[in-house]
């Protein structure tokens, strides 16, 4: 019953959207409002693409504006901070010495924070440097973690709300992880404890995560028993000692084809809890086989909500082939990237293709979005397809094509770099994420070079409200500048 009942729902989802598509009404008009010059400095060798910091533009919680963490030479970045009519109110350098790269930014209420990593001969460390939101004043850079240089590389996760930061480092035997030392920090960059989680008792296990959320509470999260389960284990902050754990699998062996876990995505949103999805693949093949999703409920008792799978079947195979326009046989460099929560607790699933023409300098392509909706109960309601065809050069590949999201009550908005009709722009759609209709792509009327160099940092794109949107692009092919570009969506 439950399962006609949602191939009814995914069925009327897929019939709305195509009426939506067509009976669209004319796409509002987008008006640059404002724009001024932007200095930019593309990073070089691994740090191009190793994505640790993919958002460096912020809005305040306020609405009062906005701040940027910019690249702007080779010998450090600077924090800027903008009012919502792009008017610079002050920047403070962050200086980057020989062996330090840039490992996470994030605000809360009253500093941005700025973490580096220093690598030498002598050990590895995480510093943190504070600015003050209102003044702009730096704080000396404070050590947070440090490790020996042959230790796995540590982390820091910070808080949603910017007001909790964790530092951790990885204790192993060989390649296998067998517990974290972890250090919890206030905004001000204030100890407030440590801890242990201690592994030993899991055996095998691959990615670990550390998440922390506002209230200090932290996540790690596992996959493991052969890349076939998805395990959290909840830490209490403060003296609590119960270790939570809520694990559930997710592979396994399916009418005769062993299946495992291909690409996995865990995120606290803005409901308290901790979402999770997995691609999962047939190990033999590597054939897309379904996707999971996993809410890991830790109030009350502790429970977990384990959504009916989404089978790659051929008649999905078939759809993707009519998106794209190209004969899909299989899926092939698709991976998850975002996991969204509106307002009536819809959740929404991306995942994008992307992949490389072959070698570290060659261009990049990211093509069709792959959407999955989930009502409020868990269970999967439509899905949906935008297709796209981007690529970009090496240099800039990894930050200037691809998407952004955000979400405003019920609507999911999706920014991409397009050229769409001989016009090189960035486009706006929609998605309701009620029903999976999708908006007919709306040019936001920047006019974005299209001549392979520099164009558009997607880094840098933020929304500061719901018809308010922040970014950097190069407007003309006779213009190598960049410029920061307020946009107004009428």
């Amino acid at each position: 019953m439950i399962q006609s009942h949602v191939k009814n729902l995914m069925h009327r989802a897929c019939l709305l959207g195509t009426l939506g598509l067509a009976l669209a009404s004319t796409p509002a008009l987008a008006q640059k409002v404002k724009s001024t010059p932007f200095s930019y400095l593309p990073e070089q060798g691994t740090d191009r693409y190793d994505m640790r910091v993919p958002r460096k533009t912020l809005a305040l919680a306020d609405g009062s504006g906005f701040v940027i963490l910019a690249h702007q030479s080779a010998g450090g970045y600077a924090v800027e901070r903008y009012d919502a009519d792009l008017k610079k109110q002050w920047s403070t350098t962050i200086p980057v010495t020989p062996g330090e790269t840039l490992e996470a930014f994030g605000r809360g209420d009253k500093q941005a924070l700025v973490v580096l990593h220093h690598k030498d001969d002598a050990g590895q460390n995480l510093a943190v440097v504070a600015v003050n939101l209102q003044s702009g004043q730096r704080s000396p850079a404070k050590v947070v973690m440090s490790v020996s240089p042959r230790d796995r590389r540590p982390g820091v996760s910070i808080s949603p709300d910017g007001s909790r930061l964790l530092a951790f480092r990885y204790l192993t035997t060989g390649q296998q992880v067998r517990s974290i030392a972890a250090t919890l920090f206030d905004q001000n960059v204030l100890q407030l404890e440590e801890k242990s989680y201690d592994f030993r008792d899991v055996g095998d296990f691959f990615s670990p995560a550390v998440h922390v959320a506002n209230d200090g509470t932290q996540y790690v999260t596992l996959v493991s028993d052969g890349m076939k389960k998805l395990t959290v284990r909840r830490y209490l902050p403060g003296a609590n000692k119960e270790i939570k754990v809520l694990g559930v699998p997710v592979g396994g062996v399916f009418g005769g084809r062993p299946v495992t876990v291909r690409d996995t995505k865990f995120t606290v949103l803005n409901d308290g809890s901790l979402y999770a999805a997995a691609l999962c693949a047939d190990y033999a093949t590597g054939e897309y086989y379904s996707l999971k999703v996993v809410k890991y409920d830790f109030s009350g008792n502790g429970d977990m909500k384990f959504s009916p799978e989404f089978r790659f079947t051929p008649a999905y195979l078939a759809e993707v082939s009519k998106a794209s326009g190209i004969d899909v046989k299989r899926l092939d460099d698709v991976y998850l990237a975002d996991l969204l929560l509106t307002a009536d607790k819809q959740l929404v699933v991306v995942a994008e293709k992307h992949f490389e023409e072959g070698g570290s300098e060659a261009p990049v392509h990211a093509r069709e979005l792959h959407l999955f909706g989930y009502n409020e109960f868990g269970a999967p309601t439509w899905h949906s397809l935008v297709a796209k065809d981007q690529v970009a050069p090496a240099v800039d590949a990894y930050t200037g094509i691809g998407y952004r999201a955000a979400v405003f009550g019920n609507t999911v908005q999706l920014l991409t770099l397009e050229n769409i009709n001989k016009k090189s722009d960035l486009y706006l759609r929609r998605v309701n994420a009620q029903t999976g209709v999708v908006s007919p792509p709306e040019r936001l009327k920047l006019n974005v070079a299209d001549d392979q160099q520099l164009a558009y940092v997607k880094d840098f794109t933020a929304w500061l409200g719901e018809k308010t949107i922040v970014g950097v692009s190069r407007p003309s092919k006779k213009s190598a500048a960049l410029q920061l570009d307020k946009i107004v969506v009428k």
